[in-house]
């Protein structure tokens, strides 16, 4: 019996209906599996993890080509981020209202899975290997998710040649921007002890307020670069403070802070780490880095002249090549290989009354469509 072959519209509807606050397992994924098995894929699920971070389910489906074929794999995750309160329509009952379609998910990032799956219905088997690797944990700690994931599939020895990650990188319209690398991202927890005392008798106490004030304002003051070729200057963020007195006339016994830095690739995080550890203990206090990312970079060349390509073919615009925003799951990914990020436009990405416009949901599973085919050089 021949599969029935689905809209990109269609498809994410069937997604955006499964409730999947991160970490997301059970029904989303049974809904993927039901989607991609009849279409030849083998889904490997897998929950992995305990908590506080865990459990997560995993999913990745591939099905193989011709031998000697090229292997192009699609990434995302299922899990959302809480809808909020104040949705026009229930958001996890997709909605079709107008020319726009809504649900938690939509954008970020069922849409683009639902365009992924649309993109490949109508690729022949025989034209090169085609694998999904779906997390539902992106959203949340990621700790058991692409990167479990990323071990399952070294194992099984099915690394792909190329891999694209539809995460929303479109800004005003679909196809002006794609993401061919991202900055690192780390968060240093700092600490000063001193000893608690009467306001009054200051002799007898140690306010450690001044020296985390001091380690701060030296902090602050950090010019680490000016940019690169394809990156925005590193930037030193402080994002918290805490001294947690409640009274008036006590001198406190602790303080504590935090900041971020978003880097390029002239930094590693262990380097701005240790950097940031000799600071603080230069002001007497301690510093505990947490590194969520290293920045990476597929520079402009084969793999993303296919996407631009492809876009321009559809939708007549050639996307931006940037490195900007935020941290994803590429970050894991391009241990794999080249990886580049590109997806629906993404104004409304967790919002209330998350909405994507049903036309790009099919523009977008055309342009997947074309990378895929010329990935396989078909």
């Amino acid at each position: 019996m021949e599969t029935q072959i689905l809209s990109a519209i269609d498809i994410a509807e069937k997604l955006l209906a499964c409730e999947s606050v991160t970490p997301a397992r059970g029904e989303v994924f049974d809904c993927l599996a039901a989607l991609l098995e009849p279409l030849g894929f083998t889904c490997r699920r897998f929950v992995a993890g305990e908590a506080p971070d865990g459990p997560v389910e995993n999913c990745f489906a591939i099905r193989k080509g011709a031998l000697g074929t090229p292997h192009f794999a699609f990434a995302g995750h299922l899990d959302v981020v809480p809808p909020g309160e104040g949705w026009t329509s229930a958001p996890f009952l997709p909605e079709r209202r107008g020319d726009l379609l809504y649900g938690r998910g939509a954008v970020d990032m069922k849409g683009s899975i639902a365009s992924m799956i649309a993109a490949v219905q109508t690729i022949p088997q025989e034209a090169g290997t085609i694998s999904f690797i779906i997390t539902g944990d992106e959203e949340g700690p990621a700790v058991y998710g692409t990167r479990a994931l990323i071990d399952l599939i070294r194992e099984l020895g099915e690394e792909p040649d190329l891999c694209l990650v539809g995460e929303p990188t479109s800004v005003n319209r679909l196809g002006d921007m794609m993401k061919i690398g991202r900055r690192g991202s780390v968060n240093i927890f700092l600490e000063v002890e001193g000893v608690q005392g009467h306001v009054a008798y200051p002799h007898l106490a140690d306010n450690p307020v001044p020296r985390l004030v001091a380690m701060l304002s030296e902090l602050d003051r950090l010019h680490l670069d000016d940019g690169t070729d394809w990156f925005q200057p590193s930037n030193l963020e402080i994002t918290e403070v805490e001294i947690g007195n409640p009274a008036h006339n006590v001198i406190p016994g602790r303080a504590k802070g935090r900041i971020s830095i978003r880097f390029n690739d002239l930094h590693s995080g262990k380097a701005l780490g240790n950097r940031v550890i000799a600071i603080a203990d230069r002001h007497g206090g301690v510093a505990q880095p947490v590194i969520s990312g290293e920045p990476f970079l597929t520079p402009p060349g084969s793999f993303s002249q296919m996407i631009a390509d492809a876009v321009e073919a559809e939708t007549g615009i050639v996307p931006e090549a940037s490195t900007s925003g935020g941290t994803s799951d590429a970050r894991f990914l391009k241990d794999l290989c080249p990886v580049i990020e590109f997806g629906l436009v993404n104004a409304t990405m967790h919002k209330r009354d998350e909405a994507v416009a049903m036309e790009d949901l099919e523009v977008l599973a055309r342009i997947y469509r074309r990378v895929t085919l010329s990935a396989f050089k078909v």
